[in-house]
C-alpha cells in the first residue's frame, strides 16, 4: 500500500507542477522515474513516451499508466494514472470557477506568456536529452531529420512517423548489419 501511495504522490507532484502538457513533463519524469525512483531506465521511458504518443489519450497519462503497470500491475497503473490527473482536475475546477473574472487582467496574461516561454525551454531541454540517446549514428540522424521535416511539412499523424521510423530502423539494421544500441 505504501508503494502505491508513493506512486500516486509522485505522479501527483509531476502532474501538479508541470505546465504545458506531456512534453513539458518529460524532464520531471526523467528525474523522478529514472533517476530517483528507478522505476524505468531512460530507454524504457523513451519507449513509453513513444508508445504513449501514438496511443489514444494524453501522453502524460499514457506514460504514467505504463510505468505504474510495469511496477505494480493494474493497481499500479490505476494509482499512477489517478496521481497524474488528480492535480489537473483540482486546478481546472478552481480556475473554471474564477477565470472569467481574471483572464483579461494584464498581470494574468503576462504570467501565462512567461509560462509558455518556460514550457518551450523545458521541452527543448527534454528533446536534447532524448536526442543524445536516440540519434547515435548516421542512419538514426537521417531518420531524425526526415521525421522532423515530415512533421513540419505535412499534417501526418505522429503514429505514422513512429511506424515508418520503426520500419526504417529494421531495414537499415538488416541492410547495414548493425544492431541498435540497447
Amino acid at each position: 500500500m505504501k508503494e502505491l501511495l508513493d506512486m500516486f504522490l509522485t505522479f501527483a507532484r509531476i502532474g501538479g507542477l508541470t505546465f504545458g502538457g506531456g512534453y513539458a513533463m518529460l524532464p520531471m519524469l526523467q528525474k523522478e522515474v529514472v533517476e530517483h525512483r528507478h522505476w524505468a531506465t531512460e530507454d524504457e521511458l523513451m519507449d513509453y513516451y513513444a508508445v504513449g504518443q501514438c496511443t489514444p489519450g494524453v501522453i502524460a497519462v499514457n506514460t504514467a499508466t505504463f510505468i505504474g503497470y510495469r511496477q505494480r500491475g493494474v493497481i499500479g497503473a490505476i494509482a499512477a494514472t489517478l496521481g497524474v490527473v488528480f492535480p489537473s482536475i483540482v486546478i481546472i475546477t478552481i480556475i473554471a470557477a474564477f477565470i472569467s473574472n481574471f483572464a483579461e487582467m494584464p498581470a494574468v496574461m503576462n504570467a501565462f506568456a512567461g509560462i509558455r516561454v518556460c514550457v518551450v525551454v523545458l521541452i527543448l531541454n527534454a528533446v536534447l536529452k532524448l536526442m543524445k540517446k536516440g540519434v547515435v549514428d548516421k542512419p538514426t540522424a537521417v531518420i531524425a531529420v526526415l521525421v522532423f521535416l515530415g512533421s513540419v511539412l505535412t499534417d501526418l499523424s505522429p503514429a505514422v512517423f513512429v511506424v515508418l521510423s520503426g520500419v526504417a530502423g529494421i531495414l537499415l539494421k538488416n541492410v547495414g548489419g548493425k544492431e541498435a544500441k540497447a
